[in-house]
Protein backbone atom coordinates (compact mmCIF):
# COMPACT_ATOMS: atom_id res chain seq x y z
CA UNK A 1 0.00 0.00 0.00
CA UNK A 2 1.20 3.50 -0.79
CA UNK A 3 -0.52 6.84 -0.21
CA UNK A 4 0.36 10.14 -1.84
CA UNK A 5 -1.23 13.55 -1.69
CA UNK A 6 -0.89 17.17 -2.70
CA UNK A 7 -2.71 20.23 -1.42
CA UNK A 8 -3.34 23.75 -2.66
CA UNK A 9 -5.15 26.85 -1.38
CA UNK A 10 -7.74 28.29 -3.73
CA UNK A 11 -9.23 31.79 -3.55
CA UNK A 12 -12.79 30.50 -4.05
CA UNK A 13 -15.53 28.90 -1.98
CA UNK A 14 -15.74 25.13 -1.53
CA UNK A 15 -18.95 25.20 -3.60
CA UNK A 16 -17.16 26.93 -6.48
CA UNK A 17 -14.35 24.34 -6.36
CA UNK A 18 -16.93 21.54 -6.14
CA UNK A 19 -18.63 22.91 -9.24
CA UNK A 20 -15.34 22.79 -11.15
CA UNK A 21 -14.71 19.18 -10.03
CA UNK A 22 -18.19 17.95 -10.91
CA UNK A 23 -18.90 19.84 -14.15
CA UNK A 24 -17.74 16.92 -16.27
CA UNK A 25 -18.78 18.51 -19.56
CA UNK A 26 -16.27 21.35 -18.99
CA UNK A 27 -13.26 19.06 -18.47
CA UNK A 28 -12.04 19.40 -22.09
CA UNK A 29 -11.69 23.18 -21.65
CA UNK A 30 -9.44 23.14 -18.58
CA UNK A 31 -8.44 19.69 -17.31
CA UNK A 32 -4.84 18.77 -18.25
CA UNK A 33 -5.29 15.08 -17.39
CA UNK A 34 -8.77 14.14 -18.50
CA UNK A 35 -10.00 15.47 -21.82
CA UNK A 36 -13.36 13.75 -21.47
CA UNK A 37 -15.49 12.65 -18.54
CA UNK A 38 -18.80 10.85 -18.94
CA UNK A 39 -21.13 9.72 -16.20
CA UNK A 40 -22.92 10.92 -13.12
CA UNK A 41 -21.31 12.14 -9.91
CA UNK A 42 -23.41 10.15 -7.44
CA UNK A 43 -22.48 7.42 -4.97
CA UNK A 44 -22.39 4.02 -6.67
CA UNK A 45 -22.31 5.43 -10.20
CA UNK A 46 -19.53 4.89 -12.72
CA UNK A 47 -17.68 7.69 -14.49
CA UNK A 48 -15.44 7.12 -17.50
CA UNK A 49 -12.41 9.40 -17.70
CA UNK A 50 -10.43 9.61 -20.93
CA UNK A 51 -6.92 10.87 -20.38
CA UNK A 52 -4.88 13.22 -22.49
CA UNK A 53 -3.01 11.17 -25.06
CA UNK A 54 0.49 10.22 -23.91
CA UNK A 55 2.54 9.00 -26.82
CA UNK A 56 0.32 6.65 -28.79
CA UNK A 57 -1.81 5.44 -25.87
CA UNK A 58 -4.96 7.08 -24.62
CA UNK A 59 -5.66 6.22 -21.01
CA UNK A 60 -9.27 5.35 -20.17
CA UNK A 61 -10.20 4.90 -16.52
CA UNK A 62 -13.59 3.75 -15.24
CA UNK A 63 -14.13 4.84 -11.66
CA UNK A 64 -16.89 4.08 -9.18
CA UNK A 65 -17.98 6.99 -7.01
CA UNK A 66 -17.66 6.21 -3.28
CA UNK A 67 -18.47 9.67 -1.85
CA UNK A 68 -20.00 12.79 -3.38
CA UNK A 69 -20.66 15.35 -0.66
CA UNK A 70 -21.07 18.78 -2.34
CA UNK A 71 -18.44 21.25 -1.20
CA UNK A 72 -16.75 18.64 1.01
CA UNK A 73 -15.53 15.46 -0.71
CA UNK A 74 -15.42 13.60 -4.00
CA UNK A 75 -13.96 10.09 -3.75
CA UNK A 76 -13.74 7.18 -6.18
CA UNK A 77 -12.11 3.81 -6.63
CA UNK A 78 -10.60 2.27 -9.76
CA UNK A 79 -8.20 -0.45 -10.82
CA UNK A 80 -7.77 -4.17 -11.26
CA UNK A 81 -8.73 -5.89 -8.02
CA UNK A 82 -5.73 -7.44 -6.32
CA UNK A 83 -3.35 -6.41 -9.11
CA UNK A 84 -3.30 -2.62 -8.71
CA UNK A 85 -5.92 -0.10 -7.80
CA UNK A 86 -6.46 3.11 -6.00
CA UNK A 87 -8.89 5.08 -3.94
CA UNK A 88 -8.72 8.71 -5.07
CA UNK A 89 -10.10 11.63 -3.08
CA UNK A 90 -10.58 15.37 -3.39
CA UNK A 91 -11.29 16.94 0.01
CA UNK A 92 -12.39 20.56 0.32
CA UNK A 93 -12.09 22.59 3.52
CA UNK A 94 -13.24 26.18 3.91
CA UNK A 95 -10.57 28.47 5.32
CA UNK A 96 -12.13 31.93 5.56
CA UNK A 97 -12.70 33.10 2.00
CA UNK A 98 -10.48 30.33 0.58
CA UNK A 99 -10.65 26.59 0.11
CA UNK A 100 -7.94 24.10 0.93
CA UNK A 101 -8.03 21.30 -1.65
CA UNK A 102 -6.29 18.06 -0.71
CA UNK A 103 -6.06 15.50 -3.49
CA UNK A 104 -4.89 12.06 -2.43
CA UNK A 105 -4.76 8.47 -3.55
CA UNK A 106 -4.06 5.23 -1.75
CA UNK A 107 -2.69 2.56 -4.07
CA UNK A 108 -3.04 -1.15 -3.27
CA UNK A 109 -2.22 -4.40 -4.99
CA UNK A 110 0.59 -6.69 -6.08
CA UNK A 111 2.11 -4.23 -8.56
CA UNK A 112 2.42 -1.27 -6.17
CA UNK A 113 5.92 -2.16 -4.90
CA UNK A 114 7.31 -2.22 -8.45
CA UNK A 115 5.39 0.79 -9.78
CA UNK A 116 7.69 3.51 -8.44
CA UNK A 117 8.14 5.46 -11.68
CA UNK A 118 4.45 5.37 -12.56
CA UNK A 119 3.50 6.47 -9.05
CA UNK A 120 5.98 9.38 -9.22
CA UNK A 121 4.31 10.48 -12.47
CA UNK A 122 0.95 10.24 -10.71
CA UNK A 123 2.25 12.46 -7.93
CA UNK A 124 3.37 15.05 -10.51
CA UNK A 125 -0.07 14.87 -12.10
CA UNK A 126 -1.68 15.71 -8.73
CA UNK A 127 0.23 19.00 -8.65
CA UNK A 128 -0.67 19.74 -12.27
CA UNK A 129 -4.36 18.96 -11.73
CA UNK A 130 -4.53 20.94 -8.47
CA UNK A 131 -3.03 23.98 -10.23
CA UNK A 132 -5.60 23.66 -13.03
CA UNK A 133 -8.49 23.35 -10.54
CA UNK A 134 -7.18 26.45 -8.73
CA UNK A 135 -6.93 28.44 -11.96
CA UNK A 136 -10.39 27.41 -13.16
CA UNK A 137 -12.02 28.06 -9.75
CA UNK A 138 -10.41 31.48 -9.37
CA UNK A 139 -11.16 32.53 -12.96
CA UNK A 140 -14.84 31.60 -12.64
CA UNK A 141 -15.76 32.56 -9.02
CA UNK A 142 -19.40 33.24 -9.90
CA UNK A 143 -19.71 29.69 -11.27
CA UNK A 144 -20.93 28.18 -8.01
CA UNK A 145 -23.75 26.05 -9.37
CA UNK A 146 -24.95 23.22 -7.12
CA UNK A 147 -24.41 20.47 -9.72
CA UNK A 148 -23.90 17.37 -7.66
CA UNK A 149 -23.90 15.48 -10.93
CA UNK A 150 -23.28 16.22 -14.57
CA UNK A 151 -23.39 14.22 -17.75
CA UNK A 152 -21.15 14.91 -20.70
Amino acid sequence: MRTMSDSIDIQASPQAVWHVLTDLSAYPSWNPLFVEAIGEIAVGQQVTLRGAQQGRRTMVVRVTILAAEPGVELRWIAGLKGIIGGEHAFRLTAQGDRTRLVQSETFRGLLVPISGRALRRAEDSFRELNAAIKKRSEEHPADTGQRGSQRS
